[in-house]
């Protein structure tokens, strides 16, 4: 899956295609609500297993009342090479140890204050997150994030313009709050890199 594909799926290219996957997200997140993950596991398991289990017998019978041999009905699935190239285990470890490193840097950065400003802000975007936190669980915060990923792209291609226009006139007034606070202070101002 590519980056085109998944634009093409967070903006409803293909309705269908986004329809199930949005779906059964957010059925997965809801069960999870309800049921423990290890119980929504099985029952996925168990509902798959019911579906394939039935076509191969549906199959079988087909087959012994037309006297065919057309064989299994999976085969093709069966011939497949499912095994994890070691190539693409090493791309994919080295992209993610690279952000885990760079993500230990910054937090570093941020604990052992580099720079007050950032750690100012570091502390206060922690200090929302106890408020978040007291508020949604993780997983209400994952259906949210579900639900906003695949409505606010396309809420934001039809009335992109005004959108434009608002943050545009937030992200000035907070520029000018934030340097207005650092003139103010002193020991606030930013480090010139």
């Amino acid at each position: 899956m590519d980056a085109r594909s998944v634009v093409d799926l967070l903006y409803w290219r293909d309705i269908k295609k986004t329809g199930v996957v949005f779906g059964a997200s957010l059925f997965l997140l809801l069960s999870l609500t309800v049921f423990s993950i290890v119980s929504v596991i099985a029952y996925i398991a168990l509902g798959l297993l019911l579906v394939t289990i039935s076509f191969r017998i549906y199959k079988g019978v087909i087959q012994a009342i037309q006297k065919s041999d057309d064989g299994h009905p999976f085969s093709a699935y069966l011939d497949k090479d499912v095994a994890v190239s070691e190539e693409l285990v090493q791309k994919y470890s080295h992209v993610v140890l690279g952000h885990f490193n760079n993500t230990i840097k910054e937090l570093r950065r941020l604990f052992l204050v580099d720079d007050l400003v950032d750690s100012l802000k570091f502390a206060v975007l922690m200090w929302v997150f106890t408020y978040v936190g007291a508020l949604f669980n993780g997983l209400t915060l994952m259906i949210l994030a579900v639900i906003s990923l695949f409505s606010i792209p396309v809420i934001y291609e039809k009335h992109q313009v005004q959108i434009d226009h608002y943050l545009g006139l937030v992200n000035k007034n907070v520029k000018d709050a934030v340097t207005k606070i650092q003139d103010k202070i002193p020991g606030l101002k930013r480090k010139t890199e």
